[in-house]
């Protein structure tokens, strides 16, 4: 089992970081993301919502199973290529001053090239690894916190 936890805080409000995160067009901020929409035909925005990502290497739909704006919302991934179980990912938001505290959780049982996770290593020191996600997330942030017209 593979078990991914990230922390970060960001100068916005939680309903901002809420719509910023909650859109699948954000999800190219990745740096391995390449494209992410809606599904066409998923429901509006919510839970059961899908939304698809095409990724390097990869493909994927999600389901939105919890929708909590703007506390957060869970996600599982229902079909992807190469195939994978996932057990499900959650984005909390919690307000802390004029700032937001953002947790993000994910667990899978294989890793993207469909072989058996590792035990269940903590990859908590993710952004160590991919040092362009911490690029990304700072860039997404700064606009979240850049003054509306």
């Amino acid at each position: 089992m593979v078990k991914i936890h990230v922390e970060r805080t960001i100068g916005a409000s939680p309903e901002r970081v809420f719509s910023w995160l909650a859109d699948p067009a954000n999800l190219t901020a990745a740096p391995l993301i390449l494209r992410a929409r809606w599904a066409k035909t998923s429901p509006d925005p919510g839970v059961g919502a899908l939304r698809e990502a095409t990724a390097t290497g990869m493909w994927l739909r999600e389901e939105i199973t919890a929708y909590d704006p703007p506390r957060g919302y869970s996600y599982r991934i229902v079909r992807s290529f190469p195939a994978f179980d996932h057990e499900g990912g959650n984005l909390t938001l919690t307000p802390s001053g004029d700032d937001t505290d953002v947790s993000w959780d994910h667990i899978h049982s294989s890793d993207a090239r469909g072989r058996k996770g590792d035990g269940g290593h903590d990859f908590s020191s993710t952004t160590l690894e991919f040092p362009s996600n911490t690029r990304s997330l700072r860039k997404g942030a700064r606009e979240l916190a850049a003054p509306t017209s």
